[in-house]
C-alpha cells in the first residue's frame, strides 16, 4: 500500500542509531500514515457501527474525531439501550456528524444484516464479541461495503479461513478493509521495527513478550436469562466468543513479533492453567507459550489476568548486536548496545495511533487506493489461537497442521437469542484433544 511520508509530531524524541544516518533517514523508511490535509470538501462518507459497547463508542468517536466529511447514519447491537447510548454520546461529542433516527438503529442477533442492507452506509466498523468479527467481516465484503474491524480477527481455525476468503474477496472487489491492531500505526512501533529492520540490532536471535495485568470484569447471570443470552452477555469468559485472553487481548503483542519476525511462527509449545476464574468461565487466567520463528528464532510469550500479581506489559527483541525494548501504550521504545546503552529511542501516543487507522481508512478510500489488511491481523490472531491449542491441550503444535489440517469450528452450529448452549467447561492438558 502507498502512503505519503509522516510528520515527525512535536512529542517524539530520538536518537538516531549510530551509522544508520540522520533522523529523517529514521522516518522516510517508516510505514506510512497519510498526512496529507483533508479535502476542503471531501468525499462524504457514511459510517456505520456493529457493536455498540466500550470498544464500538471508542472507534467511532476516533472516526469521527480525525475525519472531516463523514457522518454516522446507522447503529446495531444485541440491545436497543447500548445502540440508544451511543448515538446519544456521538450527538454530544460530534452534533454535526450524526444522523441516526430510530429507524436506523438496530438491535438483535442478526442486526448487522440492517447495516449491511442499508445502500446509505459506505463504511461499516465491527466492534461485536470476537466469535463474530469472520461471518460479519465477509458478509460486509460481500455486499461492497468498507470495513474497519477491530481485532481478534478471528478465534478459530474455521474463522480464520473465512478471514482468508474476505479479504481477498475485498482486494478484488476493491473494498478496505482496516483492522484495530493500533500498534501498527504507533510512531514509535514503526521506528523500532524500522531500525530494526536497518540492523541496528543486528540479526534477530529471540524475543520475550509479555502481557499481564490485574483481574478483568465478570457478569452474574440473572435468573431469566438463556443460555445464549448469558454468553453473547458475559462474552469474555467464553471461548467462542472471545478466545481466551491471549487471543483477545495478547494478540497485540503477538501481532508485533509477527511484524517484527516477517510472518507467523512455525510451531507453539504452551501451558497455563486456572486459579482465579470463576467456576462458570472458560478462560484460563494465565498461558505461557514458546513460539517457534523460522531460523530456529524462539519468542517467549505469556499472558495474566490475576488480581495482586506483578503487571509487564512489553516485547523484547534480542539481536546480535543489542536489543529492542518496546513498550505498551504510550511509554515509547529503546534500542540498547550490549554494553546498556542507549542508541535510539522515540515516544509515541497509543491514543494518536486509535485515531490514526481511521483516518487511514478513510483516506485510502478517498484515495481509489483501498487499504486491505484482513490477512495480517488473522495471521496473527491465528498465531494466538495456535498458542492457546499447545496450551489447551500439551501438545507441539505446527502452524501447518493448524492452519490447513485441523477441523476447529467453535461457533454454534444454531444459535439463538433464547436458545440451550453446551455447559461451560475448561481445558485440561492430555486430556483436551488436538482437532
Amino acid at each position: 500500500m502507498e502512503h505519503s511520508k509522516p510528520t515527525v509530531h512535536s512529542h517524539q524524541t530520538r536518537r538516531v542509531f549510530l551509522g544508520t544516518g540522520s533522523a529523517a533517514s529514521v522516518a522516510a523508511g517508516m510505514m506510512v500514515h497519510s498526512s496529507v490535509p483533508a479535502a476542503e470538501v471531501p468525499q462524504e462518507l457514511r459510517l456505520g457501527v456493529v457493536g455498540c459497547g466500550g470498544r464500538g463508542t471508542g472507534a467511532i468517536k476516533n472516526s469521527l474525531d480525525i475525519n472531516n466529511g463523514v457522518t454516522l447514519v446507522a447503529v446495531a447491537d444485541l440491545y436497543e439501550s447500548k445502540c440508544a447510548g451511543l448515538v446519544k454520546a456521538m450527538s454530544k461529542a460530534h452534533p454535526d456528524k450524526v444522523s441516526v433516527d430510530a429507524k436506523s438503529m438496530h438491535a438483535g442477533l442478526d442486526a448487522y444484516k440492517r447495516i449491511l442492507d442499508d445502500a446509505r452506509v459506505d463504511v461499516v466498523l465491527f466492534a461485536t464479541s470476537p466469535g463474530f468479527r469472520p461471518m460479519t467481516v465477509q458478509a460486509a465484503v460481500n455486499a461492497g461495503k468498507h470495513v474497519f474491524a477491530e481485532k481478534p480477527s478471528c478465534v478459530d481455525v474455521a474463522g480464520y479461513r473465512t478471514c482468508l476468503k474476505a479479504h481477498d474477496a475485498a482486494v478484488a472487489n476493491g473494498t478496505a478493509i482496516v483492522t484495530g491492531t493500533q500498534y501498527r500505526r504507533q510512531v514509535n512501533y514503526i521506528g523500532a521495527v524500522e531500525q530494526i529492520r536497518a540492523g541496528a540490532i543486528g540479526d534477530i536471535v529471540s524475543a520475550t513478550t509479555r502481557y499481564c495485568s490485574s483481574g478483568i470484569w465478570y457478569r452474574e447471570r440473572k435468573p431469566e436469562m438463556s443460555d445464549a443470552e448469558y454468553q453473547l452477555n458475559n462474552w469474555m469468559h467464553f471461548i467462542w466468543l472471545s478466545g481466551d485472553q491471549i487471543v483477545e487481548q495478547a494478540v497485540h503483542n503477538i501481532d508485533t513479533v509477527n511484524w517484527v519476525m516477517d510472518g507467523p511462527p512455525v510451531s507453539a509449545y504452551g501451558s497455563g492453567g486456572r486459579f482465579t476464574r470463576p467456576s462458570d468461565s472458560e478462560m484460563w487466567d494465565s498461558v505461557s507459550v514458546d513460539y517457534e520463528y523460522p531460523g530456529s528464532r524462539i519468542v517467549s510469550f505469556m499472558c495474566r489476568q490475576i488480581p495482586g500479581a506483578s503487571g509487564e506489559n512489553s516485547t523484547v527483541i534480542y539481536g546480535t548486536h543489542g536489543m529492542c525494548h518496546i513498550g505498551s501504550m504510550s511509554s515509547g521504545s529503546r534500542i540498547t548496545d550490549r554494553k546498556g546503552s542507549t542508541t535510539w529511542e522515540m515516544k509515541g501516543s497509543i491514543a494518536d495511533a486509535y485515531k490514526q487507522e481511521h483516518k487511514d481508512l478513510i483516506d485510502s478510500i478517498r484515495s481509489g487506493k483501498p487499504i486491505v489488511e484482513l490477512r495480517q491481523t488473522a495471521d496473527s490472531s491465528m498465531t494466538a489461537v495456535l498458542g492457546r491449542v499447545a496450551a489447551y491441550t500439551g501438545k507441539r503444535v505446527t502452524w501447518d497442521f493448524l492452519a490447513k489440517k485441523s477441523e476447529m469450528d467453535l461457533f454454534p452450529s444454531d444459535l439463538s437469542w433464547n436458545g440451550t448452549l453446551p455447559q461451560p467447561q475448561f481445558a485440561i492438558p492430555g486430556k483436551t484433544k488436538l482437532v
